[in-house]
C-alpha cells in the first residue's frame, strides 16, 4: 500500500487495522521504529504518508469512502477442529467481509491480497452477496509475490503482478481499474490477468514449487555430508542448467517464513479434501524433509558435544527466518531452540532486528513447556560477539551480513575449547575459521 501510494501521488491510500499501538508507531516520527523492518520501507513510507497514505483505526470510516478494498488479514494455518495443523483458517477474512458487507452503502470492488485457498472468492461473494446492503461488490485476486528483505525492489521491478477476476463484463471492468493502479509504474507484459481460481491456485503454487527447491537440495545436503561432496558446488552445477536454474538452492538448517509451510499444507489439505492422495504426499514430503533439516541439525550440535548440551550455553546468531527482516513466523531457530531446550542447553541470543519479546512469544507458541521455563533457559545478548562469551558453540541460524565480518580471532579466545561452529546457513569461511582454531560444521559439506 506504501508503494502504490507512493506511485500513485492522486489516489488516496488508507491502511486500517484495529491495533491502536501498532497504528500509532505506523504513525510515529521515528521512521526508524516502524513496525516492520524493511530496507526501504521507511524512505516510501516518509515520502507518501500524510500526502496521500495514511494510517488510521477508523476502519468503517474507511471502508464506507473506499472505491477499492484490500483484504490482507492473517491466514493461519487452523489449529483446531476439521483441517487441524493443514488447512488455513479464515476468521479474519470472514470477518473482514462481515464488516465490509454492514458498512458499505455504494458498489465496492474487493481485492484478496492474503495468501488464500482457492475457492475462497466463491466464500467472500456470498457473504458479501447475502449480508449486504443490496450494493455490487466486484470480487479480485491479487497475490503478493514479494520476498521479505528484498520486499520494496520487489514490487517497484516486479517479475510480474497477477490479478485475477471473474470473467463477466463486470468483472473485467473491475480488473482494468486494477491494472491501471499497477500501470503507474510498471510494463503492461508485467501485469497477468486470469480467472479468479488460477490467481488464487498461482499463489499456493509458486510457494509450493519454491519450498520444493529448498527442500530438495536440503536432502542432497545429507547426502553430500556422507560422500564428501561439497552442497555447493552441487548446486552450482545443477544451476547452471538453463532448465533448473540457480535461484532457491542455498542449502541450510530449512526455510521458515509465513509462507511456505503454510501454503504447502494448505495445498495438501486441498489436495486430500478433493480425494488426491497421492499428490498430497508429494506436497507432505516437502514439509517432512524441511523439519528433519532441522531436527538433524539441532541433534548434530548435541552429538558433535559429546552427546550432552546440558548446561552448555549455545550461542544463536540470528532469530528471524532470513536477514534483512524482523520477521519470526516458523523460523528454523524456533524449533532448533525448541530441541536444544528439551536438552536442557542454555542459549544466548543475538538478532539485530528481533526482540525479546518476540523471542519468548515464538517459543512460548509451541506450548512445549512454561513462559517460566522458556525465560529461564534463554539469554539475550547485544551482540554477536557478547553471544558468544564462555560459549560452548555458535550456531548460525539466520544469514545477516555482519555475522561474516565477525571479529573471530577475538571471539575464538572468548570461547571454551574446543570452540564449535554450526553454521546453518553457510555463510562462514571455513578456511578462516579453521586456521583460527575453530572446529566447524557447515551443511552438505565434508567437515
Amino acid at each position: 500500500m506504501s508503494v502504490i501510494a507512493l506511485k500513485c501521488p492522486e489516489i488516496k491510500v488508507t491502511v486500517v487495522d484495529v491495533n491502536e499501538s501498532r497504528f500509532a508507531a505506523w504513525n510515529s516520527n521515528n521512521f526508524d521504529e516502524l513496525p516492520v523492518y524493511e530496507p526501504g520501507l521507511a524512505d516510501v513510507v516518509k515520502q507518501a504518508r500524510g500526502r496521500n497514505l495514511f494510517f488510521s483505526t477508523e476502519v468503517d470510516k474507511a471502508i464506507d469512502e473506499a472505491e477499492l478494498i484490500f483484504i490482507s488479514v492473517n491466514t493461519p494455518t487452523k489449529t483446531y477442529g476439521i483441517g487441524k495443523g493443514m488447512a488455513a483458517d479464515l476468521t479474519y477474512i470472514e470477518l473482514c467481509a462481515r464488516q465490509i458487507a454492514r458498512v458499505a452503502k455504494t458498489n465496492k470492488i474487493v481485492v484478496e491480497k492474503s495468501t488464500l485457498p482457492v475457492r475462497t472468492a466463491e466464500t467472500l461473494r456470498n457473504i458479501l452477496d447475502n449480508t449486504g446492503n443490496g450494493v455490487q461488490f466486484d470480487i479480485l485476486s491479487n497475490p503478493e509475490f514479494l520476498a521479505e528483505g528484498t520486499a520494496i525492489d520487489d514490487l517497484l521491478n516486479a517479475d510480474r503482478v497477477l490479478i485475477g477476476s471473474e470473467q463477466t463484463e463486470r468483472g473485467k471492468l473491475a480488473e482494468q481499474a486494477l491494472v491501471d493502479i499497477y500501470a503507474h509504474w510498471l510494463a503492461p507484459d508485467k501485469i497477468l490477468t486470469t480467472n479468479v481460481w488460477s490467481s488464487e491456485l498461482s499463489k499456493l503454487t509458486a510457494n509450493a514449487f519454491l519450498a520444493q527447491r529448498v527442500s530438495s537440495i536440503n536432502a542432497i545436503s545429507e547426502l553430500c555430508e556422507v560422500t564428501e561432496a561439497n552442497v555447493d558446488e552441487v548446486a552450482n552445477a545443477i544451476g547452471k542448467d538453463s532448465r533448473i536454474g540457480p535461484k532457491f538452492l542455498k542449502s541450510s538448517v530449512g526455510f521458515g517464513g509465513s509462507c511456505f509451510q503454510k501454503d504447502i499444507l494448505n495445498l495438501v489439505y486441498i489436495s486430500r479434501s478433493y480425494g488426491l492422495n497421492e499428490v498430497a504426499d508429494y506436497w507432505q514430503q516437502v514439509i517432512i524433509m524441511n523439519d528433519h533439516q532441522k531436527r538433524r541439525f539441532a541433534e548434530k550440535i548435541v552429538k558433535t558435544l559429546f552427546n550432552t548440551v546440558a548446561g552448555k550455553k549455545i550461542a544463536f546468531w540470528g532469530w528471524a527466518f532470513k536477514k534483512d527482516t524482523n520477521d519470526t513466523r516458523e523460523s528454523a531457530a524456533i524449533y532448533v531452540a525448541d530441541y536444544l531446550l528439551n536438552e536442557h542447553a542454555e542459549i544466548v541470543i543475538y538478532d539485530p532486528k528481533v526482540s525479546e519479546e518476540q523471542i519468548l512469544a515464538d517459543l512460548d507458541y509451541l506450548n512445549t513447556r512454561s513462559h517460566e521455563e522458556n525465560r529461564k533457559g534463554i539469554s539475550i545478548a547485544n551482540s554477536a560477539q557478547d553471544a558468544a562469551k564462555e560459549a560452548h558453540a555458535i550456531a548460525v541460524l539466520t544469514e545477516w551480513d555482519e555475522f561474516k565480518h565477525a571479529d573471530f580471532t577475538q571471539i575464538y579466545t572468548e570461547m571454551l575449547k574446543p570452540a564449535f561452529v554450526f553454521d546453518g546457513r553457510n555463510i562462514l569461511s571455513k578456511e578462516l575459521l579453521t586456521q583460527i582454531g575453530f572446529e566447524l560444521f557447515q551443511i552438505g559439506k565434508g567437515n
